[in-house]
């Protein structure tokens, strides 16, 4: 690759090696694409297919780039994906970007085939098109063609916006419309310091209520004696306006402070920020396309909290809460607190050396020291532990809620390659090795070890596009694909097995 060390390149010849490497690398997305659009026509809708029987539960064809493209066997994409990388739906979005760009957006793909747009642009404006008809896509591509390249990625999308509402005014009213009833609130995953990112997608009024409720609780903590940032006290908000009850209570009494000026607000001023070097903020890198989000380096600063004086605010908030609870309201009614259950997976190890990181189900890995965090809000219930290493069995085809929940437990994610699908209670639990439904049939088919979680394309995958699984000894899946190209599958994720069959 290099003709030298990197760490004897000078400062001009890095940069020629840079640019060198970025143009190679265009290339190679260019003919990513065009390997997406040939192996979508060598997989053609079934139903386009002379003499193909069609069974229940087989492939179909679909049109992944949008009106006026070619059907897709449907197994395609899961085939292609595996060999770059991929899950299926991520290879099916790129298949469709590919053929749209070629069958809607001719102007922008002859730009991306000559080098004067960047692929990964064009997709993006494919997709921000895939719901408009052909007359519609082609003004599209008429107006934005010549600039895919040419302005920053914030001013492109734009453009392309306007140009689709100029294109189909109907369809961008249509779409407002859909995205309203798109609107919802998101719990992300939990990194392993205990701590999750919510997404909230509301009316544009209420975002700003809610965002002001949150400040004056914050302001209220500060009352109460509260030092941290104004970012780590809105962060604890969200915790409190959970619960209504408290939220009333405490905001009547950092209230009652106030007007009787006996705030517990520190009055010094916050030390300033040392000078010099300092991490590069998320502005720093690309200040159009990031100016909308909030900024962790632009919070007020505060002094932080001792363990004395956290103790001092936790004693006063459990007061708060304990008021909140046992002051008689007019016409009130007693408000259960709402109940959650977890799923926390702890390793005899953790357990026994009292550290260590667990994992909390649909949230992820998170320190054992952290688990007060997340069941010290409310009343705590123990469940009977389920260990895993319990191997359980059936005669019958049909699974019963211990060997599901063990089976869901065991794999929190379905077993295809590059599988992406959480494991829920709807999850189909696919037999390894196929249910012999004869009278001979061994006992015991129906097990923890038979078992493995695969959502319903994954499991028509196997079962109908030549796709082949067996278990290993030491636990995971070898997948080989209709092809012959071979995938295990463990706890780890996905490895390729070898080169082309």
């Amino acid at each position: 690759m290099f003709e030298c060390d990197v760490d004897e390149l000078s400062a001009a010849e890095t940069l020629a090696s840079a640019a060198r490497l970025h143009a190679m690398k265009l290339e190679i997305e260019v003919d990513l694409l065009r390997l997406a659009q040939r192996f979508a026509d060598l997989h053609p809708d079934p139903a386009m297919i002379s003499g193909r029987e069609t069974v229940p539960g087989g492939e179909r064809g679909l049109v992944y780039g949008g009106p006026g493209c070619p059907g897709v066997a449907e197994f395609a994409p899961a085939e292609f994906g595996a060999v770059i990388g991929r899950s299926k739906g991520s290879a099916a979005a790129l298949m469709g970007q590919a053929l749209a760009l070629r069958h809607r957006l001719p102007r922008i793909w002859a730009q991306v085939e000559s080098q004067h747009a960047t692929a990964w642009k064009a997709c993006t404006i494919a997709t921000a098109c895939l719901h408009l008809s052909v007359e519609a896509a082609a003004i599209v591509d008429r107006k934005v063609a010549g600039i895919v390249d040419s302005i920053p990625p914030l001013r492109l999308s734009n453009i392309v916006r306007a140009a689709l509402w100029q294109a189909d005014p109907e369809a961008a009213r249509a779409a407002a419309e859909t995205k309203a009833k798109e609107r919802g609130v998101w719990a992300g995953r939990t990194d392993e310091h205990g701590t999750t990112t919510v997404f909230v997608k509301a009316a544009t009024g209420d975002v700003i209520h809610f965002n002001a409720t949150v400040r004056q609780i914050a302001d209220a903590l500060a009352e109460l004696g509260d030092t941290d940032t104004l970012d780590q006290r809105r962060a604890k908000a969200i915790g409190i306006i959970a619960d209504p009850e408290l939220t009333w209570e405490l905001l009547a009494v950092a209230q009652h402070l106030t007007n009787t000026g006996r705030s517990s607000q520190p009055t010094d001023v916050a030390a300033t920020p040392p000078t010099g070097t300092r991490p590069a903020a998320p502005a720093d890198f690309d200040d159009e396309a990031d100016r909308d989000r909030p900024h962790p380096s632009d919070a007020q600063p505060g002094r932080g909290m001792d363990e004395a004086a956290r103790r001092k605010l936790a004693g006063r908030l459990a007061a708060i809460k304990q008021a909140a609870y046992n002051t008689d309201k007019i016409g009130a009614t007693r408000r259960k607190p709402a109940q959650t259950t977890l799923y926390v997976h702890v390793t005899d190890e953790t357990l026994l050396a009292g550290g260590g990181v667990t994992r909390v189900e649909r949230f992820g890995p998170v320190y054992a020291a952290r688990l007060q965090e997340l069941l010290s809000h409310d009343q705590i219930i123990v469940k009977p532990v389920i260990d895993l290493n319990d191997k359980i069995n059936v005669d019958a085809y049909e699974i019963p809620r211990r060997i599901r929940e063990r089976v869901k437990l065991t794999h929190p994610v379905e077993q295809f390659v590059y599988g992406t699908a959480e494991t829920t209670d709807s999850t189909d639990l696919d037999h390894i090795r196929p249910f012999d439904f004869r009278s001979t049939g061994p006992p015991g088919q129906t097990s923890t070890t038979n078992l493995t979680p695969l959502r319903r394309y994954s499991h028509r995958v196997k079962t109908h596009g030549g796709w082949r699984v067996r278990r290993l000894d030491d636990g995971a899946l070898e997948w080989t694909t209709r092809y012959g190209f071979k995938f295990r599958v463990d706890h780890t994720g996905t490895q390729p097995l070898g080169d082309r069959p």
